[in-house]
């Protein structure tokens, strides 16, 4: 396939950091340009991203099946209405075979950093090469003209911090790391977090464990997951008649973008849904004191509403605890609580989320100046243009990048937004005949200062604390609005609000 060219003859070397949705959707997009001069670098060995270490028991998506998938590859073959994890990462393998990506990716390859070299209008990527889990074999060093970073924002596990883990003697380990040589039959259990994954592996675990503590630090608000089987009829239709299947993906789409209005425009909208979610706890737990220990204390939406239909039934199992005390310290052989109580256990399960917010880059990344990204993030809190663009670090794009992250929808249409904004800046860039183009810091503090005062009427800022926020109480991760709102504006590229540079 033929390859666009840069001003001065040359074709661009763009270098994709990770092979998820972002990464392989991506390179997707690349080819349809008619460039074919990029390289997928993945740390793992297979693709998949979130979708390949997220496999733990029970693990599935909470977006319905249909709008999960690209727009331009839809998938007639989901069985259920909410996907599992092992048919979203076949799908997203099918996508690289057959748009022909996955002979782009270089394997076990982790990226540990990226300077931009300002004399000559590159970056230098370092490269660890050899498996995740054993000594790095060699690090080498190449070149790029453009830098996409799709590793994700959930791509780093958050161990708790917490006194006396690394003594425990028994097993640890985090529910993005599942360990399936790990037999939990017969064992204590204990498992830190009520986040989204854990209420879908709890109840998977549940039965086969001899006991089951869950510590809580806060309830979420939890409503039913309407998850059935598609039949073999409706996938035949869907497969023939591809219009069915858009009408139904158009269906939900706008059902789920509808939840906008409550969280974003007018919270006094949540007060139905609300008295919904605790009409369903009250049907589901019985016990009235195990009732109130998982009756959230702030607005529904402040905090990730969670989807679950057997997550209540298995706290009220005679195996199961719920422990909402603090944890005081781990010992050798289990947990103590404030109060002196100590409960022993074979393994702790950590279901406790991701790095999102107040942390460094995902690497060491030195721009413009000498700039770090990393310091800059963590005196800030991460900040971008588009949640693309940081001012200062040319020709480096982000995908999914800060305040991009959804409460209520889709992240593969905000995916296919950034896909499409980034193949625009790269079209800028190439028609320029410019080697570098860099936001201008004047455009990326008056995005985010519009993004910001957008918050202040939003439940997210209603007074709970999420992995939304900083610890400074600065939301820099969600899009504070309708979705098909950042679609238009990432559908052209302001030229005016980025300096190019010869």
């Amino acid at each position: 396939m033929a390859t666009e060219a840069r001003g001065n003859g040359a074709a661009l070397r763009i270098a994709i950091i990770g092979s998820g949705f972002s990464g392989i959707g991506m390179a997707i997009r690349l080819r349809r340009m008619g460039i074919d001069s990029f390289t997928l670098y993945e740390a793992a060995e297979s693709l998949g991203g979130t979708w390949r270490d997220n496999a733990y028991p029970g693990a599935a998506c909470d977006i319905p099946s249909h709008l999960y998938s690209f727009s331009f590859e839809l998938n007639p073959a989901w069985t259920r209405t909410y996907a599992p994890q092992q048919e979203i990462l076949d799908y997203l393998r099918h996508c690289a075979r057959k748009y022909d990506v996955e002979r782009f990716i270089e394997y076990r390859s982790r990226v540990r950093a990226a300077r931009f070299v300002e004399a000559r209008g590159v970056w230098q990527v370092e490269i660890e090469r050899g498996h995740a889990d054993e000594a790095i074999d060699t690090i080498d060093t190449i070149e790029a003209d453009i830098v996409i970073a799709a590793h994700g924002p959930l791509s780093r596990p958050s161990l708790p911090h917490i006194p006396g883990i690394e003594r425990f003697e028994g097993k640890v380990f985090h529910s993005a790391r599942w360990d399936h040589d790990y037999a939990l039959e017969g064992k204590r259990i204990a498992v830190i977090g009520t986040g989204a994954s854990a209420i879908q592996f709890v109840p998977q675990v549940q039965p086969h464990v001899a006991r089951l503590a869950v510590f809580q630090r806060t309830p979420p608000w939890i409503m039913p997951r309407r998850d059935r089987a598609i039949s073999a009829r409706w996938r035949w239709i869907f497969r023939h008649v591809p219009l069915a299947q858009r009408a139904a993906r158009a269906a939900i789409y706008w059902q789920l973008e509808s939840r906008a209005l409550g969280f974003s425009v007018e919270p006094r909208l949540l007060k139905t849904p609300t008295k919904f979610a605790r009409s369903y706890l009250a049907h589901k737990v019985k016990d009235p004191e195990l009732r109130a220990r998982l009756t959230p204390d702030y607005l529904l939406g402040c905090k990730r509403v969670l989807l679950s239909s057997d997550y209540y039934p298995a706290l009220a199992q005679p195996n199961v605890e719920l422990v909402t005390e603090a944890i005081r310290e781990v010992v050798a052989d289990g947990i103590v609580t404030p109060d002196g109580t100590h409960r022993a256990f074979d393994a702790i399960v950590c279901g406790t989320g991701f790095q999102v917010n107040d942390v460094d880059a995902p690497f060491q990344v030195t721009g413009a100046g000498g700039r770090d990204l990393g310091e800059t993030w963590r005196r800030d809190g991460p900040e971008a243009y588009l949640g693309a663009s940081v001012a200062g670090f040319p020709n480096l794009f982000f995908m999914i990048g800060p305040n991009t992250a959804l409460g209520h929808n889709s992240m593969i249409y905000m995916i296919e937004s950034h896909i499409g904004y980034i193949a625009g800046c790269i079209r800028a860039l190439q028609r320029s005949g410019a080697r570098t183009m860099d936001v201008r810091p004047e455009a990326q503090r008056a995005w985010n200062m519009r993004l910001q005062a957008r918050f202040a009427r939003t439940v997210w800022q209603s007074g709970c604390h999420s992995y939304y926020l900083t610890q400074a109480g600065k939301n820099t991760a969600l899009w504070p609005g309708f979705t098909f709102m950042f679609r238009r504006k990432t559908r052209r590229v302001r030229r005016a609000d980025y300096a190019f540079g010869r």
